[in-house]
């Protein structure tokens, strides 16, 4: 089968940073389904791993954590989908990534593609809405308020791919103000057509446009990106007893002694948690993601794509990669069929 793998560390501007290459086709066993991949989606995670992730002599590393497709076959133990059946799932970080013609995938983690979006705009979803979902309702619980605060989520990088389903998310499934912030004219412009009640703009200090609101304290601040930029203005600007969400890795170490004088909780996502230690309910994903399809197909929230590049090949890929490492993408990016 056709894969784009990589097999040592280097730049994306260089030739080699991604290649074209043949594998064997992989066997469903156990609770794995079979999926023959129709689109892909790029995610931050993919050029981070392609940077960093050691990869054995002689070997390649397949990357690839957003797919829709189709079930060509299942594992013996599969209780959930048949063949035939359309899915979209993110994956694991520890298991061969989506950029191939066909991928092995837990059925725990993967959902029913929503009938009314194509395998492109389905393919944007995954990675950002396991995400989203997870921190504000599994970790931060947002549906939970704090006492004496304003019920408010302030989203920080909320064109991005995982603040542009979180800000829908906030909207349809809370009655929070919900707060997006972007820097740049078309971003903002972005986030109101999401649904956010109100936009800051996060290349000025953002403590002092939330008290410029006259409103309060907001009782939650889920950060997606350069939270150690925003660290002291997240300080001053929540409220006591507040909940902090984030999901990158901060450039500069975070002191969290700083947060006992509110008593503040810190909650650190990363969805490949469940399925990487196979936890207990690990299901969870299965369920969000229906729950994501539903609300999609019922015109509830909609798809993050912004542009489908071309085919899935490297030559693509590096396209798409240099778009994320660029720090200027609006949504999510895809790739579509071999």
């Amino acid at each position: 089968m056709r894969a784009v793998g990589f097999s040592e560390n280097l730049p994306i501007t260089s030739e080699n940073a991604l290649l074209d290459i043949e594998l064997p086709e992989p066997e469903a066993k156990g609770r794995d389904l079979l999926v023959e991949i129709k689109a892909v989606s790029v995610n931050p995670v993919d050029t981070k791993q392609r940077r960093l992730q050691p990869v054995e002599a002689g070997k390649y590393r397949i990357l690839g954590f957003d797919a829709a497709g189709v079930v060509r076959a299942v594992g013996p133990d599969v209780k959930l989908f048949k063949p035939g059946d359309e899915v979209f799932y993110a994956g694991a970080v520890n298991r061969p990534g989506t950029n191939a013609e066909l991928h092995l995938v837990d059925e725990r983690i993967v959902g029913k593609k929503p009938y009314s979006l194509s395998f492109e705009e389905s393919a944007a979803l995954p990675l950002t809405a396991i995400t989203a979902y997870e921190t504000l309702f599994h970790r931060m619980k947002v549906q939970d308020k704090v006492a004496s605060a304003w019920n408010a989520v302030l989203v920080i990088g909320g064109a991005g791919g995982v603040g542009s389903i979180a800000i829908q998310l906030l909207r349809e499934l809370t009655d929070a103000t919900v707060i997006g912030t972007g820097s740049r004219p078309e971003t903002q412009d972005w986030i109101r057509t999401l649904g956010a009640h109100h936009v800051l703009d996060h290349s000025k200090p953002l403590a002092k446009q939330i008290a410029g609101m006259a409103i309060g304290n907001p009782a939650f601040v889920f950060s997606t990106t350069e939270t150690s930029d925003h660290i002291n203005d997240i300080l001053e600007m929540i409220a006591p007893q507040g909940r902090l969400g984030l999901i990158d890795d901060p450039k500069e170490p975070i002191d969290i002694r700083q947060f006992k004088r509110k008593a503040l909780s810190i909650h650190w996502e990363t969805m490949f948690v469940r399925p990487v230690f196979q936890t207990a309910d690990m299901i969870e994903q299965y369920k969000l993601l229906n729950h994501v399809s539903e609300l999609v197909d019922a015109g509830k929230i909609r798809t993050t794509l912004s542009d489908v590049i071309g085919p899935i090949n490297a030559e693509n890929l590096k396209k798409a990669h240099a778009r994320i490492e660029s720090g200027t993408t609006r949504g999510k990016l895809v790739l579509s069929g071999f």
